[in-house]
Parts: C-alpha cells; sequence; structure tokens
C-alpha cells in the first residue's frame, strides 16, 4: 500500500509567534513542523471539528489546556 505523501502548506507569521513556536517545539523535543501538526490536532479535538483521515490513535492525548474532551 503506498504512503501518501505529506502536503507543503507556508505561512508567514511575525518573528515573536515563531519565537513562541520554536519554544514550544524545543521544550516537547519536536520539529516546527510536527508542532504544528500537534497543535492544529489539538485544536480541531477541542473544538470537535472533523480530523478525516486522521485516526483516533494518532496523536493521542493532544488537548489544549483547559479544554475539556
Amino acid at each position: 500500500m503506498a504512503v501518501a505523501k505529506s502536503e507543503v502548506v507556508s505561512v508567514r507569521v511575525e518573528p515573536h509567534i515563531k519565537a513562541a513556536l520554536q519554544s514550544a517545539a524545543d521544550c516537547e523535543m519536536r520539529s516546527l513542523a510536527n508542532m504544528v501538526e500537534v497543535m492544529v490536532v489539538s485544536y480541531c479535538r477541542a473544538k470537535g471539528y472533523p480530523l478525516e483521515g486522521v485516526p483516533d490513535e494518532t496523536l493521542p492525548n493532544t488537548n489544549l489546556r483547559g479544554s475539556a474532551t
């Protein structure tokens, strides 16, 4: 079974936002790209947005602080 290639997403952010993201990634021992992925999955799960193609066991326990799920 072939694995789908990942998609490229480019975003422009203020330097202090990038620094905060890099700091969070460093604390979690993740790459910047993986930290963004974890944050998106966490946000979508907390808000109830569908994550089509993302199994429930992918990135388990990724809930934002203070969210009740």
